[in-house]
């Protein structure tokens, strides 16, 4: 399964690679907006992307990546209480 997790652009880091800085929950990565440029790239500082492997995939707008990232928190707190359960015998 491929899964795209928000993050938002908030440096480009190479304009002749289309390469940004993201800060994707916390941690910060270099990812390729190639994907998603369309114009100049200083645009996309302060956009919100589905990021998936090292790429930025699609736009998003603030709004579906706050309910993205809170599914995806609730989905990890789902897991690990399905693991306690199964340590738990």
């Amino acid at each position: 399964m491929c899964l795209g997790i928000p993050g938002q652009i908030i440096e480009i880091t190479d304009v002749g690679r289309q390469m940004a800085l993201a800060e994707i929950s916390g941690v910060r990565r270099e990812v390729s907006v190639t994907c998603v440029a369309n114009g100049r790239l200083d645009d996309l500082v302060g956009s919100w992307a589905l990021i998936h492997v090292g790429f930025a995939m699609a736009l998003i707008d603030e709004e579906e990546a706050a309910r993205t990232l809170k599914a995806l928190h609730d989905l990890g707190e789902v897991q690990a209480a399905l693991d306690a359960m199964e340590a738990q015998g």
